[in-house]
């Protein structure tokens, strides 16, 4: 048996300023062209030529207005505002790659499901099926405000969109029948009208009664992504999921972060190994470990302190402007991410220490909270393997420092120390994105919730 393989996705935002505030005054740094197709077509080629798996693209609607109670560091900084829209950017990414996947995320709460399964269909259409979805419940209060919604109490942003999946399920997979579209030029006939049917949804959130308005695509349902981590959250991704990001902020936490998400997928009936647990990281990295220490250090003098914590104040629902730099996060309130304020309560830094502000700020101003490797192309891999060998992790989410630099640093040192180690792919699956990442086909598998409203000769979906 060979090594494991590990994998890559490029993390992205369709923004400024992603993970790393301040870092787009850097030299060579080009976030200020993120509206220019031809910069997002680049990335695309970058990640393909290093095999990442896809583009996970990142989104949230509305602004950080957490720290100091209002917008205006957030605005000042760049700190995920201005934010475009991430759907597009799939198909044109897929307009210059063969085998790149792509992760758009959208927000239960802000896109109602029959157009949404529309959008869907369309960009597995027009990726030849190389789409995936990351499914998000919504963090930021002023999102909801803006279109008029009142925000829901964590758990239930999750129980919303349990019927949300339902609704999805029931357009993708059971609204067409498999053989519905049957060309007879002859008669004239593109489908059989009695293989489509309505799917006559009415539920708690939403009352769906018509068809799916989208002839089926290849992979039907789109590869299905998701970062819950708080209780109710996670046991939310064992049942959808098929890829699940983690970002646990110690190293040492990083095993009992994925253990929890395989004994989640048993709980909810699944093989624990029916989704890919990527672990948010960091890559920094030049042709010695002496040069890739000196890029970090230089990299570090350009966060932005304020940044950070306004992206942080987002992330646990409560404003750390009001904190000292030795206040100890562990007594936090919050509706938005519980799993990260239960971790900083629960867990200790990579120096042993107890999460305090003073802690936060050392590690947060680049790529976040994720883990930082640091170093050559033999150190990061020794690394990057002892953390997947460890933790029985598939791989990685990439967040970038600079963009594209970082990204082409890893292709350049990283990609090819890793293959001649024989722990990364050598060439792409054939296929839809899901068949790339599992190899068995490109629908949603017979043990997946969603495979159980295929239509099957009755009214189904009950």
């Amino acid at each position: 048996m060979g090594k494991k393989q590990i994998h890559f996705n490029a993390f992205e935002m369709n923004c400024i300023t992603h993970l790393s505030p301040g870092l787009w005054r850097y030299p060579g740094d080009e976030a200020l062209k993120y509206k220019d197709i031809e910069y997002w077509q680049n990335i695309a080629k970058i990640a393909e030529k290093g095999l990442f798996d896809a583009i996970f693209i990142a989104d949230v609607l509305g602004v950080y207005d957490v720290y100091n109670s209002d917008n205006q560091a957030a605005l000042r900084g760049a700190v995920q505002t201005p934010v475009n829209d991430p759907i597009q950017l799939a198909a044109i990414g897929a307009a210059v790659t063969q085998n790149l996947g792509f992760g758009i995320t959208a927000g239960v709460p802000f896109e109602q499901p029959f157009p949404f399964a529309r959008r869907l269909s369309t960009l597995d259409h027009l990726t030849k099926g190389r789409v995936g979805w990351n499914i998000v419940t919504g963090y930021l209060p002023s999102a909801n405000a803006n279109i008029g919604q009142k925000e829901l109490p964590h758990d239930e942003r999750y129980t919303q969109a349990d019927e949300y999946m339902e609704v999805l399920y029931k357009l993708l997979e059971g609204s067409w029948e498999d053989d519905a579209v049957i060309l007879d030029k002859k008669t004239g006939a593109f489908a059989d009208p009695n293989k489509i049917h309505p799917i006559n949804h009415k539920g708690q959130y939403y009352e769906v009664p018509g068809i799916h308005i989208c002839e089926p695509s290849i992979q039907r349902m789109p590869v299905l992504f998701q970062a819950g981590n708080s209780p109710r959250g996670l046991e939310f991704a064992a049942k959808h999921a098929e890829a699940i990001f983690i970002a646990p902020i110690a190293k040492a936490y990083t095993k009992d972060a994925v253990k929890q998400v395989r004994q989640a997928l048993i709980k909810a009936g699944r093989d624990p190994y029916s989704a890919k647990i990527y672990v948010l990281a960091t890559i920094i990295t030049d042709k010695t470990q002496k040069l890739a220490q000196a890029k970090y250090n230089d990299l570090l003098s350009y966060v932005s302190e304020e940044g950070s914590l306004v992206l942080n104040s987002g992330w646990l629902g409560e404003n750390l402007g009001k904190y000292a730099l030795d206040d100890l996060l562990s007594n936090i309130k919050s509706n938005a991410m519980l799993g990260k304020v239960e971790e900083y309560a629960n867990s200790k830094t990579d120096n042993g220490k107890q999460w305090s502000l003073r802690e936060l700020i050392k590690v947060a101003g680049i790529g976040a909270l994720g883990q930082k490797i640091v170093g050559g192309a033999k150190e990061v891999c020794d690394e990057l393997e002892k953390l997947v060998e460890h933790s029985d992790a598939d791989g990685f989410n990439l967040a970038y420092a600079t963009t594209p630099g970082t990204f082409e640093d890893v292709v350049e040192f990283i990609v090819p120390e890793l293959q001649k180690r024989g722990s990364y792919q050598l060439e792409y699956q054939s296929g839809s994105l899901r068949n790339k990442l599992f190899g068995k086909g490109d629908r949603l598998s017979q043990d997946h919730i969603g495979s159980k409203y295929r239509y099957n000769g009755e009214f189904w979906g009950k």
